[in-house]
């Protein structure tokens, strides 16, 4: 996956638990690194950040969507 971001550039939104024990914050930051068009939420939250983070995250793909459909 990174040679492909890294190639081809998509933008990317990454919005990721700083405390995710399953996914842990170190596996987010090679996106930032590879590309160039990446909006990064790093949230004080664990695996589920849904759960805490719901309506922020909701907001957050919606205005990432909007911007890049038509």
């Amino acid at each position: 996956w990174q040679e492909y971001f890294r190639r081809f550039q998509p933008p990317t939104l990454i919005v990721w638990g700083a405390n995710d024990q399953i996914f842990p914050p170190d596996g987010a930051h090679p996106f930032r690194r590879d590309l160039k068009n990446v909006e990064f939420h790093l949230l004080e939250t664990g695996h589920f950040a849904l759960e805490e983070f719901g309506e922020f995250i909701a907001d957050r793909i919606v205005d990432f969507v909007s911007r890049y459909t038509s």
